[in-house]
C-alpha cells in the first residue's frame, strides 16, 4: 500500500512561506502595462545602438541655460528634438503596425516615459518636430508634472507614433526597451559618461552616450532602422541644428 503524500510548504527567498510574501495585482495600472508590454514583447524586435559624442551639445545646453531669463532644457529635450527631426526623414519609422499593414503617420506625436512609483506612463508631445527646444522643455516639464500628480486626460497618453525613454539618471550603459505598440520603434537613452574618443587622429576624453534603438522587423528592416538612428546621431553632434530647426 502506497503512503500518502506529504504536505510540502513551497518556500520562497531565505525559506520564507510563499503564502507569506505581498503579491502585486496585475490589475490597473499594473495590469495595463503587464498587458501592453506582453504585447510589444510578441513582436519580431531586433535592437541595435551607436554611442553619440554628445561633447558640443552639452556645451551648446550650458551656455544657453546661463541666460539670464532663460527656459531650463535639459539633455533630453534635445534628444527629444534630434528624434522628431529623424522621424520627418524617416517617415517608415514614424508608422503603426496594425492588423491590415503599416500605417505611416502624418504627424511627428512623441511619447515620453515617465516613471512613477506605481508604474511607467507615456504622455505624449504632439507635433514635437514643429515645436523649439525651449517649447519642448516646458512641455516635457508639464506633462511629466501632470503624469506624476495623476491630472492628465486619457487623449494625453493616446496617439503617439514613437517613443523615448531615458534611464541616463540611473548611470547605466545602455539598455533594450520594449516597444510600445502600435508603434514600430523606440529609443533607449543611457548615462552620459566621459570616455575617450578619436578626433582628427587624436585621442580626447569626451562627454559620450549610448541610444538603443529598438524595432518591429515587420514593419521596417536594418538598414533604414540604422539610417534614422544615424540621423538622430548626427543631429545631436551638430546641435545647431537642433536650435535652428522649426
Amino acid at each position: 500500500m502506497t503512503a500518502p503524500a506529504a504536505s510540502v510548504e513551497v518556500t520562497g527567498v531565505a525559506g520564507v512561506a510563499a503564502a507569506a510574501l505581498p503579491v502585486i495585482p496585475l490589475k490597473g495600472l499594473r495590469g495595463a502595462i503587464a498587458r501592453n508590454m506582453s504585447r510589444g514583447w510578441q513582436a519580431p524586435r531586433v535592437a541595435m545602438g551607436v554611442d553619440v559624442d554628445v561633447a558640443s551639445c552639452m556645451a551648446e545646453l550650458t551656455l544657453r541655460n546661463a541666460r539670464d531669463g532663460a527656459e531650463r532644457m535639459t539633455f533630453t529635450t534635445c534628444v527629444l528634438k534630434a528624434v522628431a527631426l529623424a522621424l520627418r526623414e524617416h517617415e517608415r519609422m514614424n508608422a503603426w503596425l496594425l492588423d491590415d499593414g503599416i500605417q505611416c503617420q502624418p504627424g511627428v506625436h512623441l511619447g515620453l516615459a515617465v516613471a512613477l512609483d506605481e508604474g511607467l506612463m507615456v504622455p505624449m508631445i504632439r507635433d514635437a518636430d514643429t515645436k523649439p527646444l525651449e517649447e519642448l522643455a516646458r512641455e516635457t516639464r508639464e506633462l511629466a508634472s501632470g503624469a506624476r500628480a495623476g491630472k492628465l486626460t486619457p487623449k494625453a497618453y493616446q496617439g503617439a507614433t514613437f517613443t523615448v525613454t531615458n534611464l541616463g539618471m540611473t548611470g547605466i550603459d545602455w539598455f533594450t526597451p520594449v516597444l510600445n505598440a502600435p508603434q514600430v520603434g523606440i529609443l533607449g537613452v543611457s548615462s552620459v559618461r566621459e570616455q575617450p574618443v578619436v578626433r582628427e587622429d587624436q585621442v580626447q576624453i569626451s562627454a559620450v552616450t549610448t541610444l538603443t534603438l529598438v524595432f518591429d522587423h515587420r514593419a521596417i528592416d536594418g538598414y533604414p532602422a540604422a539610417l534614422f538612428l544615424r540621423s538622430v546621431q548626427e543631429h545631436l553632434q551638430s546641435p545647431q541644428r537642433l536650435w535652428s530647426a522649426a
